[in-house]
């Protein structure tokens, strides 16, 4: 079974890593706020990744936002039902992760 992308707006767990338990996020859940590339942007990055890129996690219960290596990720769900609200346009995620535009009434 093919491990699904983790992308904008989907839930994830922190892998349980001496990096991550050293931060006291170890098993948290939260939701992917955005990605980038730590060597063009400089974002200090929780875990090594075999990738130049970094994965926006804001924890649930948390004030802080994170930059995780991607390994250090575990996909939960595409968090159906959610809305996000962008330039004017309001999208709600379905369970495969698609953002379907809400028209306003």
């Amino acid at each position: 079974m093919e491990e699904a992308q983790i992308a904008f707006g989907d839930r994830v767990r922190i892998r349980s890593t001496e990096a991550s338990k050293n931060l006291g996020v170890a098993g948290l859940t939260g939701t992917v706020q955005g990605r980038t590339t730590p060597s063009v942007t400089g974002v200090e990055v929780v875990g090594k990744s075999s990738k130049d890129l970094a994965i926006s996690v804001h924890l649930d219960g948390q004030v802080v936002q994170l930059w995780f290596a991607e390994e250090l990720l575990e996909f939960v769900d595409h968090a159906a039902g959610t809305t996000v609200a962008m330039a004017g346009r309001k999208l709600i995620h379905d369970e495969r992760g698609e953002g379907h535009e809400i028209k306003p009434n």
